[in-house]
């Protein structure tokens, strides 16, 4: 596979770049891939596209953050291209994360997770959302994420509201888990600064993360976390410097001692700084080499705060090794941005889809044998 590159940044601020600020991008990117592979334009025209899912149908339905909507995106005539953008509901609170579940979709706003009834081939909302749970809104991070796991249950990720602080709302820089309905909820995972991606693969829950601003290019890395119940993942005490090896104690930060990091889990697989890791898919299909089965695929969004640009593409994350490998570059030409990856997800012929909220498309991934 392709060697890393090292992309993007922008001015100061406090929190990470995973506050999503669609980049505009002047130049259509030159997207590279390993041998095998070619990329095209699946569906395009949004303002700011951001997660999506799959209906057992093959629609795809994608949340649209900047207009406050929800796509569907068929491709009856299975020709690779979404034939049409259906306004399935419009007028939400910036909308995220995505699930279908039970006969509902459930869409993830920045202050609350509702749910629609639903079947397989709807493409328009028939009613009225229902409101299931309300969740901490403003301050840092913006975006929440929905999944729900082989239990059953139902997972809400919601990122820190600061770069590094004592948050005093428990629902903050954690995954909380709650019945289909909304009830019954309690934190899942914790220390989570900005959990942004989170899918279930068989029994283990992952997880990206975007770390902490302001300590230069290099610390910390970029993190990919195996999730389990009770689990503390270090914000804001600590961080992973190498993969799977205990974390270090953020001394600048300062508050706590080290001793508290000899409770925190590492990251498993790290990834370039600031880089941003956002919406990651297991690859399920079988139209890939058989090596890419079971691998991790993650959008890294990009830097906004580093001198040399970092992510900006598409990488590879082994779950058994940890190893991070380029798949998809071309978002970035010297230090130009011409695209933001957000999220991906396996298409029913195996292709992979990819949003873009730099370009405000859909990109699809396929295998070109």
């Amino acid at each position: 596979m392709p060697s890393m590159l090292r992309p993007l940044t922008l001015a100061l601020l406090t929190v990470s770049c995973a506050v999503p600020t669609p980049a505009a991008a002047q130049t259509s990117p030159a997207l590279k891939t390993p041998d095998g592979f070619k990329v095209m334009e699946y569906a395009t025209g949004f303002k700011q596209p951001r997660f999506m899912v799959v209906a057992s149908t093959g629609d795809v339905l994608l949340s649209d953050m900047g207009a406050g909507t929800v796509y569907v995106l068929p491709d009856a005539n299975k020709d690779g291209k979404a034939d049409s953008k259906q306004v399935y509901a419009t007028g939400l609170n910036q909308p995220h994360g995505l699930a279908i579940h039970g006969g509902y979709l459930y869409v993830a706003e920045t202050d609350k997770v509702v749910r629609y009834a639903y079947k397989p081939g709807d493409t328009k909302a028939s009613g009225q959302p229902e409101t299931l749970l309300t969740l901490p809104s403003g301050g840092g991070h913006s975006t929440r994420t929905v999944e729900f796991g082989p239990d059953g249950k139902m997972y809400v990720a919601a990122g820190s509201s600061c770069n590094v602080c004592e948050e005093t709302d428990t629902k903050r820089a954690a995954i909380w888990v709650y019945d289909a309905d909304g009830k019954n909820g309690k934190p899942y995972a914790t220390g989570l600064r900005n959990p942004v991606g989170i899918e279930w693969v068989g029994d283990t829950l992952y997880a990206t993360n975007n770390g902490r601003d302001q300590l230069g290019d290099d610390l910390p890395p970029e993190g990919f976390y195996k999730v389990k119940a009770g689990g503390f993942y270090g914000w804001p005490y600590c961080y992973t410097t190498k993969s799977g090896e205990a974390q270090v104690w953020d001394k600048d930060f300062g508050k706590k001692t080290a001793a508290t990091c000899t409770g925190a889990t590492p990251a498993f697989a790290l990834t370039t700084a600031h880089s941003a890791p956002l919406g990651l898919a297991a690859y399920t299909g079988a139209s890939f080499p058989a090596t890419y089965k079971g691998q991790l695929f993650v959008a890294l969004h990009g830097s906004w705060n580093r001198s040399a640009k970092s992510g900006y593409k598409v990488v590879t994350v082994d779950p058994q090794t940890g190893k991070v490998a380029d798949f998809l570059t071309g978002f970035l030409s010297g230090q130009k941005t011409l695209g933001r990856p957000v999220d991906l997800v396996v298409a029913p012929d195996g292709a992979l889809l990819l949003t873009d909220d730099g370009n405000g498309k859909v990109w699809r991934i396929q295998s070109s044998s």
